[in-house]
C-alpha cells in the first residue's frame, strides 16, 4: 500500500502509522524503504518526530518542512546511487557527505541535511524495519568562518533607505526584526495584546524551542507601532473599511513568511538593496546593540538565544578597533 501526502495536523499524520499494529508498521515500513518510495518515507519521518522526537506534536512547521525535504533529497540520493537503505553500506553515508560538499553545499546546510537523514533512520528503526545507523559515524568538517562574516547584516544605510519605499505593514515588520530582534516566525505570530508601545515592551509567547521572553521596543519602534496600530488593529480605518479582512487578534494580516517576504521585498527592490532574507535584520539588531552595551549575554537575551556563543559565532560583532579608546592611554 502506497502512501499520498497527508495535510492533517501534525499528530493526524503521526496516526498514519501509530494506529497500526507493530507487525503491519514494520511491514510497510519495510517495503516503503526497499521501494523508495519518498512519499511514504517522509510520512514516516514526520510520524516520528511527531511520537518519537524530543519536542513531539508541537515540533514547528518549519522543522517538519526542513526534514521533508531533506528525506525526500537523501531518499533521491539513495535512489541515484542504488543505496540499500535498509542494509547501507559503510561507506554510503560519508559518500552522501562528500556529494554534498563536491556540490558546492556549505557546511552548515550540509548538517541540516544529515541531521534530516539521521531522523530517516531513527524513524526505520522504531518503526523495526532496520537496526542500521549509518550517520552515527559520518562527520561533516566544520566551517571556520565565523556565521557572521558569511552572512552579515543589512547595514544602517540599506535599512534607512528600504523603510523610505516600504509601506506600512512592511516597514512596522522590518523594525521588529531590526530593532526587537524578532524572528520572522515570532513577528508573524504577535497578537495585539503583545504589544505595549507605552511600556515599549512586546511578549513574545512562543519563541524558538517555545520559550518566551519579554523584549524591549526601540523608541522608533514603539512610534512605528502606535502609528500600526492606529490604522490595523480591531476598530481602525484599515479592519473596518469592509473591503479588508484582518484577523481580529493577529497583528499581521500576512498569513505566513512567504507571504511577508513577498511584500517586504518589494521595499528592497524599489531601494535598489538586495533582499538577503529576514535574519540579517536580527543580525543588524544584534550587532548594534553588541557595539553599544558591549554584553554578549545582555544580547543573547534581546535575541532570544539560549546560548551566548550562538550570539558570539553568528549574530553580533564587534568592530575591528573596538579596544582602541581602552587601549589609548597605554
Amino acid at each position: 500500500m502506497t502512501l499520498v501526502p497527508f495535510k492533517g495536523g501534525l499528530l493526524a499524520q503521526a496516526r498514519v502509522w501509530t494506529n497500526l499494529h507493530d507487525d503491519e508498521l514494520r511491514r510497510r515500513a519495510v517495503q516503503a524503504a526497499g521501494e523508495k518510495d519518498v512519499y511514504a518515507l517522509v510520512s514516516l519521518t514526520t510520524a516520528y518526530l511527531a511520537h518519537g522526537g524530543g519536542s513531539g506534536v508541537l515540533t514547528s512547521p518549519r522543522t517538519v518542512e526542513a526534514y521533508a525535504l531533506g528525506t525526500r533529497q537523501f531518499v533521491e540520493y539513495a535512489s541515484s546511487q542504488a543505496v540499500n537503505l535498509l542494509r547501507p553500506g559503510r561507506h554510503d553515508a560519508q559518500g552522501y557527505i562528500n556529494t554534498l560538499l563536491a556540490a558546492g553545499r556549505k557546511p552548515a546546510g550540509v548538517q541540516l541535511k544529515v541531521a534530516a537523514a539521521g531522523c530517516l533512520y531513527r524513524a526505520l528503526r522504531w518503526a523495526g524495519a532496520t537496526e542500521a545507523d549509518p550517520f552515527r559515524d559520518a562527520r561533516v568538517p566544520r566551517d571556520p568562518t565565523p556565521g557572521i562574516v558569511k552572512r552579515p547584516p543589512y547595514s544602517e544605510d540599506e535599512l534607512a533607505d528600504v523603510l523610505e519605499q516600504a509601506d506600512v505593514q512592511a516597514k512596522f515588520l522590518l523594525f521588529l526584526t531590526a530593532h526587537a530582534g524578532l524572528r520572522i516566525s515570532e513577528a508573524l505570530a504577535l497578537e495585539w495584546d503583545d504589544l505595549d508601545e507605552a511600556a515599549k515592551r512586546i511578549q513574545v509567547r512562543s519563541g524558538k524551542g517555545r520559550k518566551a521572553r519579554v523584549v524591549a521596543m526601540s523608541s522608533s519602534l514603539a512610534r512605528a507601532a502606535r502609528h500600526y496600530r492606529g490604522l490595523y488593529a480591531p476598530g481602525g480605518p484599515e479592519h473596518v473599511d469592509g473591503k479588508r479582512t484582518t484577523l481580529p487578534i493577529r497583528v499581521f494580516r500576512y498569513a505566513d513568511m512567504t507571504t511577508a517576504r513577498y511584500h517586504v521585498e518589494k521595499a528592497f527592490k524599489a531601494a535598489g538593496v538586495k533582499f538577503r532574507g529576514f535574519h540579517p535584520g536580527r543580525k543588524y539588531a544584534g550587532t548594534r546593540l553588541l557595539r553599544q552595551i558591549k554584553d554578549f549575554g545582555r544580547v543573547a537575551a534581546h535575541l532570544g538565544h539560549s546560548s551566548v556563543d550562538t550570539t558570539r559565532k553568528g549574530y553580533a560583532q564587534l568592530a575591528a578597533d573596538d579596544l582602541k579608546d581602552d587601549l589609548a592611554g597605554w
